[in-house]
């Protein structure tokens, strides 16, 4: 084999092997984020689904309970069990939809005044994630960002592959 033909084999290889260790990383990564919304939704008295359901409200909604189930890949019969007891605990409130054309409709609202509780049980990753950013420079964390929001997309492409088929 000539020499050019080995190191364009033994980069093909370099590249193979560093594409399995950040498909690797990203899987570690999903675990332990896993288990770090596990202790949060445990600390706040919430099923792990209900925290998932409140990021996406807090983050977008106000919003339709529907939307709140696309959004959180759930059948819409579920979110009312999830919303009841984000209500209960005093995490969401159910307004009327002014925008809606059913004067039924309601939109679902993260309370505002909760969010301390939340920023102080995620403080010690969020301090963590602030270290880790400062090591890197703003086109690094730049090229970082753009990498994990074209792996959410390929998620979300996949995630409807599977649900569609």
């Amino acid at each position: 084999m000539s020499s050019v033909a080995e190191d364009g084999a033994d980069a093909a290889r370099r590249h193979r092997r560093a594409t399995v260790t950040v498909k690797e990383s990203l899987r570690e990564l999903r675990n332990q984020l896993s288990l770090l919304n596990h202790q949060v939704s445990s600390h706040l008295k919430l099923k792990d689904v209900d925290l998932d359901c409140l990021e996406l409200i807090a983050r977008y909604g106000p919003m339709s309970p529907s939307a709140v189930a696309r959004g959180a890949g759930l059948h819409p019969a579920t979110m009312t069990g999830i919303l009841d007891r984000l209500q209960k605990g005093g995490w969401i409130v159910r307004e009327r939809d002014p925008e809606a054309s059913d004067r039924r409709a309601i939109a679902v609202r993260a309370v505002r005044g909760r969010n301390a509780e939340l920023f102080r049980l995620y403080s010690g990753m969020n301090a963590a994630l602030d270290e880790i950013c400062d090591e890197y420079s703003e086109a690094e964390l730049d090229l970082i960002a753009d990498f994990l929001r074209r792996a959410r997309t390929a998620g979300d492409v996949a995630t409807g592959d599977l649900a569609n088929s």
